[in-house]
C-alpha cells in the first residue's frame, strides 16, 4: 500500500530532461521484470511508452527496441498502445510556438533526423509484428485513426502516406487495405478540387506573380530583385496554386513512385510482382474509383501501371468490358465502364491500333446485337434512363473514332476504309434508339464531320432534326426566368481528361495522348457542309472541361442543343412517331 517510491519513479520517468544513462538504466531493469508489467500497471506501460526515446542516443534507441520486443511477447495486452505509439511518430513531431503570446502548436517539418527517426519506427513495428504474428490486423485501425485530417501541412501528410506505402512493403498482408485507405483519402481530395477551381487558382496566382513582379521592377534596384527572383522561381513554379491540389500533387507523385519501385527489380519489370500489384490496384479501382462521379486525377494510377506492360492495359480493358456488358450491374456503373473504356482507348499512346480495333469490334458487334433487341418493340425510343449503356459506348466508340481515326487509317487508305464500313455505323446513327441526340454535341459535330469526309455515314439531317425536336424550357421562378438546357444528358464525364498537377505530370505525359488541333487542311475538309461557322480558336485540349460548349471545332446552331432531359416538357422520351422517317 505505500505508493510514495512508485509515485516518485513515475516522476522520474515522466521527466524531459531525464539523461540518457537513466533512461537505459530503467530500461534495463523493466526488461528483466516485464512479467510484472500487467493490465494493473497500464499507467506506468503508458509513462513508458512516451519516454522520448527516438531523439536520444543509439544506445538508449537499441535497449528500447530490446524493451519493446520483451513487452509485447510477455504482456501481449499492451500491443495495442505500443502500435498507436509507433504509429504517432510517423509525422513530423508537433512543436509549440509563441505568436503574440499565443501558443501555436505546429508540426516540426525541418527536422533533420526525420529519415532516420522514421527507419528506426520501421524497426519497431518489425520488431513487434516478429514476436506478434497477428499484429497486422490490430494495427489496421490504428493507421485509419491516426491518418492526419486532409487540411493538415503537405509535410505531415507527405510523411505518413510515405510511412504507410513502406509498412506494405514488411507487412504485405495489409498492402491491399493499406492501398485501399490512401486511395480513398486521395479521392477526398480530388473531389474537393474540381478542375476548373485548380484552373482558376493557377491563372489568378499567374497573374497576381506578373502584377507583383511589375510592381517590384518599378520599386526595387534591378540587381537585387534579381537576386530574391532567381531564389523563388525553381520552386514556385513547381507548385500548385490550390492548397488541396498542391497536397494531392505530393500524395499522387508518392504514389506514382511506389507503383514504379514494386513493379521493377533493379531497374527491370518484375512480371509476377506487377501482376499482384495490378491485382491489388483493380480492386481498389472497382470499389471506389468506379461509383465515385467525376474524379480527375486520382483514377491515373492505373492509367500508369497499364503502361508498364501491353498485357496489363488489355486485362484492364478486358474487366471493364465485362462491367459494361454485364446487365446484373447497375446502369451508372456500366455508364461509367463505357466513359472509361473510350477515355482509355482514345488517351493511352501505349494502346496499339490492333487493340483498339479488338475492342472497337467488341463494342460495335454489342451496340449491333442491342439495336437487334431493343429497335423494335415498346422499348424503341430515345430514353437515357432506359439504354443509359448503350448511349454511353456509343460515345465510347465516337470518341475513341475521333482521336484515332488517321492511325486506324494509316498505310492502307483502303484497308482502313473497308474496317470503318464493316463498323457500319449508319446503322447506329439511323437506329429509332437515336444516340446523336444523347451524346455530349462537341463529339457528335466531330463524330460527323470525319464519317461524312470519308463517306461513312451522313449525320448532319438527324443532328438537325434533333435540333428541330430541342426546344428550350423557359421556368417562371423568384429568380425571373429561367432557360433550361441540358447539353449532357448522359452526365458523363471522360476520367482521362488532361492531368493539370505539375509534378505527378511529368510521370503520365509520355504515355499520354494529347488532342491534336485540327490543321487549317483539316479544317477546310470539315467545315465544308456545315451551315453555321467554325471557331477556329480550339481550346488546348478536345472537350476542355466536362461538357464543352458547342463553339468547338465545328460549330453546329449554338443554342440549338437547349432541351432538358430531365424536363416533362422535352422530347426525351416521347414516342417513336414523332420521328420523321429517314428517305
Amino acid at each position: 500500500g505505500e505508493t510514495a517510491d512508485f509515485e516518485l519513479l513515475k516522476h522520474q520517468l515522466s521527466d524531459p530532461d531525464i539523461k540518457d544513462a537513466q533512461i537505459i538504466n530503467w530500461l534495463h531493469e523493466f526488461r528483466a521484470a516485464v512479467a510484472y508489467l500487467t493490465k494493473e500497471l497500464e499507467q506506468l506501460v503508458s509513462i513508458l511508452l512516451k519516454l522520448p526515446w527516438l531523439r536520444r542516443s543509439r544506445e538508449v534507441v537499441e535497449e528500447y527496441l530490446g524493451f519493446l520486443g520483451n513487452l509485447v511477447s510477455a504482456q501481449t495486452v499492451h500491443l495495442r498502445p505500443c502500435l498507436r505509439m509507433i504509429v504517432l511518430q510517423f509525422v513530423p513531431p508537433r512543436i509549440t510556438i509563441r505568436e503574440d503570446d499565443v501558443d501555436i502548436s505546429d508540426s516540426d517539418d525541418d527536422d533533420e533526423n526525420l529519415s532516420e527517426n522514421f527507419n528506426t519506427c520501421h524497426r519497431a513495428l518489425q520488431t513487434v509484428a516478429r514476436y506478434v504474428p497477428s499484429t497486422p490486423q490490430f494495427l489496421m485501425p490504428i493507421l485509419v485513426e491516426n491518418f492526419p485530417f486532409i487540411n493538415k501541412s503537405e509535410r505531415t501528410l507527405e510523411c505518413y502516406v510515405h510511412n504507410l506505402l513502406r509498412v506494405t512493403v514488411y507487412l504485405p498482408a495489409l498492402r491491399l487495405q493499406i492501398l485501399e485507405l490512401i486511395i480513398e483519402k486521395l479521392l477526398k481530395l480530388d473531389v474537393s478540387t474540381p478542375q476548373q477551381d485548380i484552373e482558376d487558382a493557377e491563372e489568378a496566382a499567374n497573374n497576381s506573380d506578373s502584377e507583383k513582379k511589375s510592381a517590384e521592377e518599378g520599386l526595387f534596384d534591378m540587381e537585387e530583385d534579381e537576386g530574391k527572383r532567381s531564389g523563388v522561381v525553381p520552386s514556385s513554379s513547381e507548385r500548385m496554386a490550390h492548397p488541396l491540389a498542391e497536397r494531392l500533387d505530393i500524395l499522387m507523385t508518392i504514389l506514382f513512385s511506389y507503383i514504379k519501385d514494386v513493379c521493377h527489380v533493379d531497374g527491370k519489370l518484375d512480371i509476377s510482382s506487377t501482376k499482384d500489384l495490378y491485382r491489388d490496384l483493380v480492386s481498389v479501382f472497382d470499389k471506389l474509383i468506379l461509383p465515385t462521379h467525376a474524379s480527375c486525377h486520382v483514377q491515373y494510377f492505373m492509367f500508369y501501371i497499364c503502361s508498364f506492360k501491353l498485357g496489363l492495359a488489355e486485362a484492364f480493358l478486358d474487366h471493364l468490358w465485362k462491367k459494361l456488358h454485364d446487365p446484373n450491374n447497375p446502369s451508372v456503373i456500366r455508364q461509367t465502364a463505357g466513359s472509361y473504356i473510350g477515355s482509355f482507348l482514345a488517351r493511352a499512346k501505349f494502346i496499339p491500333v490492333v487493340t483498339v480495333k479488338a475492342c472497337l469490334d467488341l463494342l460495335v458487334n454489342w451496340m449491333h446485337k442491342y439495336i437487334d433487341n431493343q429497335d423494335t418493340g415498346s422499348n424503341a425510343y430515345c430514353d437515357v434512363a432506359l439504354h443509359g449503356p448503350f448511349y454511353s459506348t456509343c460515345q465510347a466508340v465516337f470518341y475513341t473514332l475521333i482521336f484515332r481515326h488517321k492511325q486506324l487509317l494509316d498505310g492502307n487508305l483502303r484497308k482502313g476504309l473497308s474496317y470503318l464500313q464493316s463498323l457500319n455505323f449508319e446503322r447506329i446513327v439511323m437506329c429509332q434508339l437515336n444516340p446523336l441526340k444523347i451524346c455530349i454535341p462537341s463529339i457528335v459535330n466531330l463524330f460527323a464531320a470525319i464519317t461524312r469526309k470519308y463517306q461513312l455515314v451522313f449525320c448532319y439531317t438527324i443532328i438537325e432534326r434533333n435540333n428541330r425536336q430541342f426546344i428550350p424550357v423557359a421556368r417562371s421562378g423568384a429568380g425571373g426566368d429561367l432557360v433550361q438546357t441540358c447539353t449532357n444528358p448522359l452526365d458523363s464525364f471522360f476520367p482521362f481528361d488532361p492531368y493539370v498537377l505539375k509534378r505527378s505530370k511529368k510521370t503520365i505525359d509520355p504515355f499520354y495522348q494529347f488532342w491534336e488541333e485540327l490543321s487549317a487542311e483539316d479544317l477546310e475538309n470539315l467545315k465544308k457542309p456545315i451551315k453555321r461557322g467554325t471557331s477556329e480558336d480550339e481550346d488546348d485540349d478536345f472537350l476542355k472541361g466536362e461538357t464543352p460548349q458547342n463553339d468547338g471545332v465545328v460549330g453546329i446552331a449554338p443554342n440549338s442543343y437547349e432541351s432538358s432531359a430531365r424536363s416533362p416538357v422535352g422530347s426525351v422520351g416521347s414516342p417513336p412517331d414523332c420521328y420523321v422517317p429517314y428517305p
